[in-house]
């Protein structure tokens, strides 16, 4: 599988170490940066080109999924879910990060780099690269709603009205 990665400057020891462990597991991973240490960085860039790459890849057949960091991992994720098709969960432990997949088949995991030790964030990321997507008809519907929104702006009619 292809992973890509971005951080920001608190994320950055995380992503090079995680780097590491997913090559080891066989994985194709694609740094997106930073690649030095600035203290004021901005990540939205890398999160965004990030997930981009994710989009591309899929859109062509390459199974693909998106990795971003930050101190909290909430910025990270808005920032991925700003690209359309991406599907971007803050993951805390190892059932969101397994929901994320099975229910939401969400195709980047955001996670907050100073909330977790190393060995947390390896085993959400492995659980997440490793759960398949349910395909149960609900989340496949749920999952159309959001990309019609996404894509038109269109929603189901509202009950209450």
């Amino acid at each position: 599988m292809r992973i890509h990665i971005a951080t920001d400057h608190a994320g950055l020891d995380f992503s090079t170490q995680l780097q590491d462990h997913l090559r080891s597991a066989g994985h194709d991973v694609i740094d997106h940066g930073p690649i030095e240490y600035d203290a004021v960085d901005d990540y939205p860039a890398f999160c965004i080109r990030a997930a981009q790459a994710v989009v591309s890849d899929q859109s062509a057949g390459v199974e693909a999924l998106g990795v971003v960091f930050g101190g909290s991992g909430n910025g990270e994720q808005i920032a991925a879910n700003k690209v359309q098709g991406i599907r971007a969960a803050l993951v805390w432990n190892l059932s969101t990060a397994e929901l994320a997949r099975e229910h939401n088949d969400a195709n980047v995991i955001a996670i907050g780099a100073r909330q977790h030790s190393f060995d947390e964030v390896t085993s959400f990321i492995d659980r997440f690269v490793s759960t398949p997507f349910s395909d149960e008809e609900r989340h496949v519907r749920r999952i159309a709603q959001i990309a019609a929104y996404e894509r038109d702006g269109s929603l189901l009619p509202d009950p209450r009205a």
